[in-house]
C-alpha cells in the first residue's frame, strides 16, 4: 500500500512540476511591450473582457499591419508623437 501511495506522489509531483515549468517557460517566451512578434510593428491594445479578467498580467493586442492578434506581456510602451495639428497650430 505504501509503495502505491509513494508512486502516485512521485508521478503526481513530476506532473505538477512539468506544468509549472512549462507555464514559466511560455510566460517568458511571450514578447514584452507593444511590438508585434511577427513584423515588429506597434500593436493596438484590444479590450477583451475574458482574457483581461483571467490573465491581468497580459496585454491583448492586435497588429494592424500583419493582422496578428494575441497576448503580450505588460512592458514598456512606444511613446506616441503629438498630433500634427497640435504642433502646427498650437493647443486649442
Amino acid at each position: 500500500m505504501w509503495d502505491a501511495v509513494l508512486c502516485i506522489l512521485i508521478i503526481g509531483g513530476f506532473f505538477i512540476l512539468r506544468a509549472v515549468l512549462a507555464t514559466v517557460f511560455f510566460f517568458y517566451l511571450l514578447p514584452e511591450g507593444d511590438h508585434c512578434p511577427n513584423c515588429d510593428a506597434v500593436t493596438v491594445r484590444v479590450q477583451s473582457r475574458g482574457w483581461n479578467v483571467l490573465l491581468p498580467r497580459f496585454r491583448t493586442s492586435w497588429c494592424y499591419e500583419c493582422g496578428w492578434h494575441g497576448l503580450l506581456r505588460n512592458g514598456p510602451l512606444t511613446p506616441t508623437k503629438p498630433s500634427e495639428s497640435l504642433t502646427e497650430h498650437g493647443p486649442p
